[in-house]
């Protein structure tokens, strides 16, 4: 059968056996689209297809073709026969998988989203596209008959070593022209000849010399090859302080999945972070692995795609989507950084990758390992339950020390008028590059200035379509807007008074500290390491060249710079503004402050030299920084779970937010109500709310928030999908949901 759509390759399978024709034309299936519908529709089986669950089909939508997958479970028959559409062809493409379409049915029903959006997640339409295979050359099976010059008989010579060879490797090997190939292809001399398909990696290998482990990375890696060979599910914290070599530990147990013949996914919350991690997997192994994230070529992605279906790729490297990649023997799923909020996906789909890696690994049989310096809580609380296994690297690995953490009160060492480095830490940063070594300096917040006001009438310039400052890009000569990503050039004059030259910048941000920086160190070779200068991986893998070579002395950096690299000659950190992050009332926000702010310390003294940190703080008494001064991060975390025990906040209990939004404040306010007079009640169930979200105003649309708060013991989504149902959400309003929220803007 010919594919309508020269896009879609079909193939067929083996029509089975039928009593008739009338019983072949009434069968039916589900398929599965990825729109957002409540579920598969059904359609009709024409005579001489064999449908099964999980093969990809074209099927009519409305007037046009869409790809979907057959799914499981019956027909619902709510269409008659008469009014059924025909599946069009089943293409050629490998059918998904049971496990991913279990993972789709159970990310969709924990997350309340329709299936078909989380099926868009997993098809990969692109990569359904086949590529056309490079085209090389043969020698035909009898020679013609024709005068052969000397080029031409060392392009027959180096064919008859290998073939079929593309032009530039007989050019090569031949040393001839492509006029030559060309000559010897019209006469005959050459057939054309398909080659085979590159894989944009190599096959790791397991037998690749190791790094000498430490006693304590020993005994780690030796219960994680066990987990491996024991296939069957289970989930192990590694849980080592920063430098403690981690991921040699982890990668041990890759290297028992490569013995085992089974695949290895490993997840990281970054894409910049995966330069260092890939130059190390290198060297562990003699090969790169596969790369999946959204910076990766569209063709090399669908390589890597194939590939990895057809068991061809042993280990993945990727961010969270990942996850929805069509492993035929998944054997072991690792979250790197597992306390990464960026793990947790907010648009679209919203949904938390480390949590659902963790299912993909059980609904696969395999081990999955979360790594990390700072756990985090629902982690911590898993362990103290025994759902987890808990690994500890105690010590820095090759004899390097952690660094020592110092508090410069900020009230009592104040910067110079202007400025936001205190003498305290310039002085600091001083020794440190008289001695030949590297500093950080560190703040998390991108742009000049996070403020622009006037001096004469007091206006702030804030984003038209969010309750958001608008962030001044100094370099760039704009203000944007880090939410919506409205953007205006810097004005000469006041927008509400028009007074001319009175803007100015209120608070810093990190181009603001690089400007600081040059003026009060301006021997030192500065680099900034920011998502604004640092686009993908290719950049983060020159700065982290550039760094580890001693080509940089000072380094000014966000929060990308604040976990998965090694520095080894960094030993000064400088935290320009320790308590950004404290305030705003979000649940997580000391856990998270203590997280970042540990991390990046962590960059500091990883060698030989020690390593040092300075906070510079107005709250030296909190408890954060007190937990930073004593390196007491496991008392801090136990603090922190006493305090939200009592209430059920998570992890001790379950919460959902429900985000309002309309075109218009009533529309929102009105539909915020009805939920609120519709809310679920009984023991152990709290809804607060409604209220406007902290981002009342985002991209034009208003958002009220609501929050479902219940015991542990009490699974949301049946209260969920009970509240809504009573609920009509009409005009341009939209009710969004995330179970378990991490972020509460």
């Amino acid at each position: 059968m010919r594919s309508p759509n020269p896009k879609h390759p079909v193939s067929q399978h083996p029509a089975q056996p039928t009593l008739g024709i009338a019983l072949v034309a009434s069968r039916r299936v589900p398929v599965l689209l990825p729109y957002p519908f409540a579920g598969p529709f059904d359609y009709r089986v024409p005579a001489g297809l064999d449908p099964r669950p999980g093969d990809v089909v074209l099927v009519p939508l409305n007037r046009r073709e869409e790809v979907g997958v057959v799914w499981d479970g019956e027909a619902d028959h709510a269409v008659g026969d008469n009014r059924l559409r025909p599946i069009e062809a089943i293409l050629d493409t490998p059918p998904m998988r049971e496990d991913i379409r279990r993972l789709v049915d159970w990310v969709a029903s924990y997350t309340i989203t329709p299936p078909g959006e989380v099926l868009a997640l997993a098809l990969r339409v692109n990569a359904l596209r086949p590529d056309t295979p490079p085209t090389g050359w043969r020698l035909p099976d009898e020679l013609p008959t024709t005068r052969l010059t000397e080029p031409r008989r060392r392009v027959l010579r180096a064919l008859t070593d290998r073939q079929p060879a593309s032009t530039a490797s007989l050019m090569q090997a031949a040393d001839v022209s492509a006029a030559v190939i060309r000559a010897m292809a019209n006469i005959g001399l050459l057939l054309p000849a398909a080659l085979p398909m590159p894989v944009p990696f190599g096959a790791p290998d397991p037998d690749h010399p190791r790094p000498t482990l430490s006693s304590d990375q020993q005994a780690a890696a030796v219960a994680l090859r066990q987990a491996v060979a024991a296939r069957t599910f289970s989930v192990t914290l590694l849980d080592g302080v920063t430098g403690s070599g981690k991921t040699e530990v982890y990668l041990e147990a890759v290297e028992a999945c490569l013995r085992e013949g089974r695949q290895a996914l490993v997840l990281l919350p970054e894409i910049a972070l995966s330069a260092q991690w890939l130059d190390r997997f290198q060297r562990r192994f003699g090969k790169a692995p596969a790369v999946w994230h959204s910076d990766v070529a569209a063709r090399t992605r669908r390589l890597t795609w194939r590939a990895v279906a057809a068991g061809q790729a042993p280990v993945v490297v990727g961010a969270r989507s990942a996850l929805f990649l069509p492993f035929p023997d998944l054997g072991l799923v690792v979250i790197d950084e597992e306390h990464e909020t960026a793990f947790k996906q907010e648009d679209g789909v919203v949904y938390h990758a480390r949590d659902m890696a963790i299912v993909r690994a059980r609904l696969c049989e395999a081990p999955a390992v979360l790594a990390s310096a700072t756990p985090s809580l629902e982690t911590l609380a898993n362990v103290e339950a025994g759902r987890y296994r808990r690994l500890q690297l105690p010590s820095r690995h090759g004899g390097a020390s952690l660094p020592q953490t110092a508090l410069v009160d900020l009230r009592e060492h104040p910067p110079e008028r202007g400025h936001f480095l205190a003498p305290v830490l310039e002085a600091e940063i001083d020794a440190t590059l008289a001695r030949g070594e590297q500093a950080m300096l560190f703040l998390n917040r991108r742009g000049y200035a996070p403020l622009t006001l006037c001096r004469t009438c007091g206006h702030r310039m804030q984003c038209p379509n969010c309750t958001a400052w608008l962030v001044e890009h100094r370099a760039r000569r704009v203000l944007q807007c880090h939410h919506c990503g409205h953007t205006v050039p810097i004005p000469t004059h006041c927008p509400q008074c028009q007074a001319e030259h009175s803007l100015t910048a209120v608070g810093p941000g990190v181009e603001r500290i690089t400007e600081e920086a040059r003026a009060r160190f301006p021997e030192a070779r500065l680099l900034v390491m920011a998502s604004d200068t640092m686009p993908g991986p290719a950049a983060a893998a020159e700065a982290a060249r550039a760094i580890a070579a001693q080509e940089i002395d000072l380094i000014v950096g966000t929060q990308i710079v604040a976990k998965g690299w090694h520095f080894p000659h960094l030993t000064l950190v400088g935290v320009v503004d320790a308590d950004l992050g404290l305030g705003g009332g979000d649940l997580r926000a000391a856990e998270r402050t203590v997280q970042l702010l540990h991390q990046v310390s962590g960059r500091a003294g990883r060698a030989e030299a020690p390593g040092r940190v300075l906070l510079q703080t107005y709250a030296p008494e909190h408890p954060v920084m007190q937990a930073l001064l004593r390196g007491d991060l496991e008392g801090f975390m136990a603090s922190e779970a006493a305090q939200r025990r009592p209430g059920n906040w998570p992890p001790y209990g379950r919460l959902a937010a429900l985000i309002v939004s309309a075109d218009g404040a009533d529309a929102a306010d009105r539909l915020a109500r009805d939920l609120r007079r519709a809310a679920p009640e009984g023991d152990g169930i709290v809804v607060l709310g409604p209220a406007p979200a902290p981002l009342a105003i985002l991209r034009g649309r208003h958002r009220r928030r609501l929050l479902l708060k219940t015991r542990r013991d009490i699974a949301v989504q049946p209260l969920l999908r009970a509240w809504l149902a009573d609920i009509a959400v009409a005009g341009s309003a939209r009710v969004d949901i995330d179970v378990d929220p991490v972020s509460f803007l």
